[in-house]
């Protein structure tokens, strides 16, 4: 017997107390723990048995860091609040699911599909896509109007900024209501309209192509690029050492897509292809435009 959807019920402006994620990789990880922190119990959904224990492993480092941090005082009390599960139906009770699957058009649209079938009808389902149309997302779902993206930045904890995207579609009401759920999380919501990469990465994979571009040409060197940007312009991280945070190969897929999207100023530059068939993605393979091997 399948259990009764529930239609969740929050106060207004309050995180919901049953939230979910889908997707448990860095990005997904950060996410879940910020809803921890902010007191919503998370379960965190993966696509086998081995994936949801490496996304317990995750979030279970970021709380300790918390706990470094003093940010709170006892990390078991916020584990008792994460569940982990390989089945989208565990989503039932929850009030709001955030997708944050890597960023490939057809897996958001198949794992939106499944966390819809899976929550109650009253429940708001986020993408957070760097730059994917909400409005091709929302095409796989029955209730658009519940659908919105939700752009958390990497890495989660540190960062300050989500992006709240806004589908044709958007029921008006989730405007306000996303903006405080991303105030309930200690974080600034910046607001924009659904097109190609939003505001923030349309800007700044225009920046990091350029500074690629710059190193491809011997402009000079990827270190005085980003000292010019941090020290001159005091972007807190220079597009290079970012693009290797971010990883090569997710911006390549961004490049791409804005490519198609909004012409050729987006074409990668053949340096970032060549460094992605070469395996150099940045941090997560220890080499990109940085060694991060130590």
């Amino acid at each position: 017997m399948c259990a009764e959807k529930r239609e969740p019920r929050e106060p207004r402006g309050a995180l919901p107390t049953q939230a979910g994620v889908v997707g448990g990789g860095r990005m997904g990880a950060g996410i879940a723990h910020a809803l921890l922190l902010a007191g919503s119990a998370v379960t965190l959904v993966e696509q086998d048995a081995p994936a949801a224990a490496g996304a317990r492993d995750r979030v279970t480092r970021a709380v300790a860091g918390s706990v470094e941090r003093g940010l709170v005082a006892d990390a078991d009390a916020v584990l008792t609040r994460l569940t982990t599960a390989t089945d989208p139906a565990e989503l039932r009770e929850a009030g709001l699911v955030i997708e944050a699957v890597p960023e490939d058009v057809d897996l958001k649209l198949v794992t939106l599909r499944a966390i819809e079938d899976a929550v109650a009808p009253g429940a708001v389902v986020a993408s957070n896509t760097s730059s994917i149309s909400l409005d091709t997302l929302a095409e796989a779902l029955a209730r658009p109007e519940r659908f919105l993206g939700l752009h958390f930045f990497n890495p989660v904890p540190a960062s300050r900024l989500v992006e709240v995207v806004i589908a044709t579609a958007t029921a008006p009401h989730l405007r306000e209501q996303a903006v405080a759920w991303v105030e309930a999380l200690g974080k600034t919501a910046v607001v924009v309209r659904n097109a190609p990469g939003f505001a923030s990465s349309r800007l700044g994979v225009a920046l990091g192509l350029e500074a690629i571009r710059m190193v491809e040409a011997g402009v000079a060197s990827a270190a005085d690029i980003d000292a010019a940007m941090t020290l001159g312009y005091g972007h807190p991280t220079g597009p290079l050492r970012l693009t290797d945070l971010v990883g090569l190969d997710v911006r390549l897929g961004i490049a791409r897509y804005l490519e198609r999207e909004l012409g050729p100023r987006f074409s990668p530059p053949d340096l970032l292809v060549r460094l992605v068939e070469q395996g150099r993605l940045g941090r997560k393979t220890g080499r990109g435009f940085y060694d991060w091997s130590e």
